[in-house]
């Protein structure tokens, strides 16, 4: 038995990012990134780890792209290393850097696979780090010369791009929260950095249109339905600021409404100075919003002065205790928040079209007898497409699903200790093992509808 069909033109993909995968950190040109700073300083990554081999992508790339093809992959989403290209952030354009996109963009159109790159996740060279990065101005004028020697090459052939990934994760992960690369802990340098990373991303939509009139160009939010935990005045305010926090400061502005007047408000004198025109800019109408969904968040008021946003989301344990599956991420797994999320942007922003350019879950594999069963996984996509389906049923311009991830990589502050993959990677020997979700998975692929795991 299979549900509902997806429209004809429904695209089903895969996403990896470049320092998560590609290893190779010092072959060819390629200088370092913030990434590999932030893996080498001790008690930065889970046990240690770093991208310096990840799953040696660089190397096994063609391997990659037949395993792809393999399973009937439709769209790949992923990343340019930004340090391979330019090495000092600026200037001479490294050429074997930039070759070995160009060889895999090649051979992905050989195997029908549809190319969408993500032109930043998250590996800002250190030089420019070092300079201040993406709190200083300047870092959005490097972004733009790197954008233009990345579309100059590969323009020709690539139509969908991504500017940036995630710039939530980026600014304030990595710039307020310090899980992240650089590891900061300052609202006000966050602030900064996201308004200069959207600032970037509109500058870069010109550049991209500009070298390829007919490209499909985006940008990609991870979004999450906010829910307050109890019905108080107290938690709906949370709630609402939460909203604020991780939400509508990213998706006001890149939809023509400025940065949201109450979050405005509650961060005063850290919001940073803006030119005239920086609104304009980062407005600059997108074909496409990529949405990675993961989960919904519960929200419960804390007094400002024990938590400066004065919210906390619940943990695991509470999560659990409150009858929520939970990943190994300690993420709820909730399908229907993908519904509710989808509605809610397209009945608030109205977007051209959207894609869920990330969706997956971590849960602990185990290879028996040459084989990974991952009865959990493969549910999760299963209840997730379907929430994808209903979606488009109530008129959701949903154009397309990228599960992440193609394999088990490098999952940043946690290493090589979660893996996302539908693909198992043993990473002592760089061996490939499709899991029980990967066969799954072509074949909804091939009946371009939600397969019943249970249907042959």
């Amino acid at each position: 038995m299979t549900h509902e069909r997806f429209p004809d033109t429904f695209m089903w993909g895969v996403a990896t990012a470049a320092y998560q995968i590609e290893g190779a950190v010092n072959e060819d040109g390629r200088a370092p990134s913030i990434w590999d700073t932030f893996s080498h300083t001790p008690g930065r990554i889970v046990n240690g780890d770093t991208g310096d081999v990840a799953c040696d992508h660089y190397h096994r790339w063609r391997e990659d792209v037949r395993l792809m093809q393999d399973l009937g992959i439709q769209a790949y989403r992923f990343s340019v290393a930004w340090p391979r290209v330019l090495p000092q952030s600026t200037g001479q354009v490294n050429a074997r850097g930039l070759d070995f996109y160009d060889r895999l963009v090649d051979a992905l159109l050989a195997a029908n696979i549809r190319p969408f790159i993500t032109l930043y996740h998250w590996d800002l060279p250190q030089v420019l780090q070092d300079r201040g990065g993406w709190a200083d101005r300047a870092t959005v004028d490097a972004f733009v010369a790197y954008v233009d020697a990345v579309v100059r090459r590969l323009g020709d052939r690539v139509r969908h791009w991504i500017t940036h990934n995630e710039p939530w994760v980026l600014a304030f992960l990595g710039n307020y929260e310090g899980q992240h690369a650089p590891g900061l802990k300052d609202l006000g340098t966050a602030l900064r950095v996201a308004h200069h990373v959207l600032l970037s991303h509109g500058r870069a939509v010109a550049v991209l249109r500009s070298a390829r009139a007919d490209a499909e160009v985006g940008i990609t939010l991870d979004l999450s339905p906010i829910h307050p935990v109890a019905t108080t005045p107290e938690d709906q305010a949370a709630a609402r600021r939460y909203d604020g926090y991780g939400n509508r400061w990213f998706l006001d502005p890149l939809f023509g409404r400025g940065y949201p007047a109450d979050m405005v408000e509650f961060y005063g004198d850290l919001v940073p100075p803006m030119a005239a025109d920086d609104l304009q800019i980062i407005a600059a109408p997108i074909d496409f919003l990529g949405i990675n969904y993961y989960r919904p968040i519960m929200v419960r008021a804390v007094p400002l002065g024990v938590e400066p946003l004065g919210f906390r989301e619940l943990s695991a344990a509470e999560l659990a205790a409150a009858g929520h599956e939970v990943t190994e991420m300690g993420w709820p797994v909730v399908p229907e928040g993908l519904t509710e999320l989808l509605s809610r942007v397209h009945r608030d922003y109205a977007p051209r079209a959207l894609y869920i350019t990330e969706n997956g879950a971590a849960f602990y594999d185990q290879v028996v007898d040459g084989a990974i069963h991952d009865p959990r996984r493969l549910a999760y996509l299963h209840g997730h497409f379907d929430a994808a389906r209903k979606a488009i049923a109530a008129g959701v311009p949903l154009r397309g699903y990228f599960v992440w991830s193609l394999m088990d990589n490098f999952e940043w502050a946690f290493g090589y200790s979660k893996r996302f993959g539908v693909v198992y990677v043993d990473y002592a020997t760089q061996t490939r093992i499709p899991k029980a979700s990967a066969t799954w998975y072509k074949r909804v692929i091939e009946a371009n509808a939600v397969v019943d795991p249970r249907d042959g």
